[in-house]
């Protein structure tokens, strides 16, 4: 699921276990939607999907349940999690106190953006004009990361990357009961990675506040 892939010494890519190939698939499939929120799964169904038996099948979803994809209920099975309205918030509130923080640090010690920004922004575009929200969503998060991380506090890049999962399924909702801010959302990419450039904080601090700010209509469907 992640943007970011490992590959074994000698440039091979490292043979998955059945668990990690079950893992993949449930997660991608609730980033894409085609799990949808409030459903049942069928562990029987996707061990068949996946090729493999019910056990990995089941510590892959133990595993999504620790990031907040799935539920277990029990005598019900997993059931993919609904984002809310609050949770919605929520991350908002904890992405922007994280992510101002370090674009002060960044623009306090002119560090400018990072490297990898540029390439990003326009991976991103791609995405959006192919109207790949899953790919867009993952960028993004990779492209917010990228700034906390720049900062070079460790600790902080690994609270921030622990919001991965919630906030990339939220971008992929956000896009897809809100198409029409994909330019607004471009636009302030660019508008972030130019004021970071001008070492400007409080500029910096000001686009990131609207940018990651509360949409009424947004709030309203994932209130529903």
């Amino acid at each position: 699921m992640s943007h970011q892939k490992s590959t074994a010494t000698g440039g091979s890519k490292p043979r998955q276990s059945a668990r990690e190939r079950a893992y993949e698939m449930i997660g991608s499939a609730i980033l894409a939607g085609t799990f949808a929120e409030g459903e049942f799964l069928d562990e029987a169904v996707l061990a068949r999907e996946v090729g493999t038996s019910r056990t990995p099948v089941r510590e892959a979803l133990h595993r999504l349940q620790a990031e907040r994809f799935v539920e277990l209920v029990p005598r019900r099975g997993a059931q993919v999690r609904v984002v809310t309205a609050t949770e919605m918030r929520e991350i908002y509130q904890a992405r922007f106190v994280i992510e101002s923080d370090a674009i002060t640090k960044i623009c306090d010690r002119r560090l400018g953006p990072p490297p990898e920004t540029r390439e990003l922004i326009e991976a991103m575009e791609t995405a959006g004009r192919n109207r790949n929200w899953n790919e867009f969503s993952q960028l993004d998060q990779v492209f917010h990361s990228s700034i906390v991380r720049h900062q070079g506090n460790a600790v902080l890049g690994e609270i921030y990357d622990s919001l991965r999962p919630r906030q990339v399924r939220l971008g992929v909702r956000t896009l897809t009961e809100g198409p029409e801010r994909l330019s607004i959302i471009e636009r302030e990419h660019r508008e972030l990675e130019a004021a970071l450039e001008g070492h400007d904080g409080p500029l910096s601090t000001s686009i990131l506040n609207v940018h990651i700010q509360e949409v009424p209509k947004l709030v309203q469907a994932f209130s529903r």
